[in-house]
């Protein structure tokens, strides 16, 4: 799934849609700013609370000094992909 980061938000929010030249991606803002790391970690938090699964079933694949990552969410499919939908708007 990809994702398009706000660090340095006034708080963590998962939703909206991203229409950037990657292709369409979920917003996750969070507070954390982007040093060492601390936005990335924010935002896999922030991602495990969106769709409720366990913190080792959130991996990020692509993107560690980006604003635009890849992740990987394990779980039920269509289960996961009614959330993304559920977000997205």
């Amino acid at each position: 799934m990809l994702l398009r980061v706000r660090p340095g938000a006034s708080r963590t929010s998962v939703g909206g849609r991203y229409d950037g030249p990657s292709g369409e991606a979920l917003v996750v803002a969070v507070a954390a700013r982007a040093v060492e790391g601390q936005a990335t970690k924010a935002v896999l938090e922030a991602i495990t609370a969106a769709f409720g699964v366990r913190r080792s079933a959130v991996r990020l694949v692509r993107g560690a000094t980006s604003r635009d990552k890849v992740v990987e969410v394990g779980g039920v499919e269509s289960d996961l992909r009614a959330r993304l939908e559920t977000l997205l708007d």
